[in-house]
């Protein structure tokens, strides 16, 4: 599945979090860190979901780009 992303960076670290999954988000330094740490943390609440005989969300959110 790919979930939407949604990347922030402030003026010291990188964010990031998925909407379809709430509570799943990561920090890192880099860009890169940061594309990493969420691929991680996204493998880590789907597993978690799976454990507790959860359902896995289905992949709702999209992404665009709004030019005013």
């Amino acid at each position: 599945m790919k979930y939407v992303v949604v990347y922030e960076r402030t003026a010291n670290i990188y964010s990031a979090y998925v909407p379809d999954l709430p509570g799943c988000v990561a920090t890192g330094r880099t860009r890169n860190e940061i594309e990493r740490s969420i691929r991680e943390a996204i493998a880590f609440h789907i597993d978690g979901l799976r454990a507790e005989q959860q359902p896995i969300p289905e992949p709702s959110a999209w992404s665009d780009m709004a030019e005013v």
